[in-house]
């Protein structure tokens, strides 16, 4: 197996582990960004349910939903709108919105790991199998009628090996790509709606009463 990885690697004049380190780096920004989706995203969902519960203009139990998920990325959205407390509705969103488009980096970060490597991967991986049937044709020309058919042919089976794995990174990558791009949007969906919903329980209440 070893044996083999080196012959290929050789053949596509290191194309091969090159392909293989983008692949772990693309896999490794996966692992890291299901784990802070599934966290970050089921905190949110917790968040408003509770902050639903909360009556108008109770700040106490507003603050007390802020401790309670100190550590949720939405937490400073909270946080921001008791700081507001006192400004009209359009100020405090203005306030908000600010923290949300402060927020959305962490949300899609790393992500250009994964739109290179869906770039990336397919080109590396053609390059790699031009190295490889270069050499092939180079020892066809060398040897002539004496390079058997098999020899050939084989040469060339794996210097395509090189556009497989290529095309293999491309496809695990634009399907997270795509799923991460999706959490992003539901993501900042939430952040959203987490603003409208304090919003309305710091100054809502008071329009209501005041119609």
């Amino acid at each position: 197996m070893i044996e083999k990885f080196l012959e290929l690697s050789r053949l596509s004049m290191g194309v091969i582990p090159t392909l293989v380190i983008l692949f772990t780096i693309a896999l490794a920004v996966v692992v890291e960004r299901l784990w802070f989706f599934h966290r970050v995203l089921n905190q949110g969902a917790a968040m408003e349910r509770d902050l639903k519960t909360v009556a108008y203009r109770d700040t106490e139990a507003l603050g007390a939903v802020a401790r309670r998920f100190g550590g949720a990325l939405q937490t400073g959205l909270v946080n921001t709108a008791l700081g507001s407390s006192g400004e009209n509705a359009e100020a405090m969103e203005r306030h908000v919105d600010e923290a949300i488009l402060d927020l959305v980096p962490a949300m899609d970060r790393n992500l250009w790991v994964l739109d290179t490597a869906v770039t990336l991967g397919p080109l590396l991986g053609l390059l790699g199998t031009i190295f490889g049937m270069v050499k092939t044709f180079n020892v066809l020309g060398a040897e002539g009628a004496a390079a058997g058919a098999q020899a050939v042919t084989g040469g060339i089976g794996e210097a395509l090996v090189a556009t497989g794995v290529g095309l293999f990174i491309a496809i695990v990558g634009l399907v997270f790509l795509n799923y991460f791009n999706k959490r992003v949007r539901l993501g900042v969906q939430q952040m959203e709606l987490i603003k409208i919903t304090v919003v309305n329980r710091l100054i809502g209440g008071g329009l209501k009463a005041g119609a």
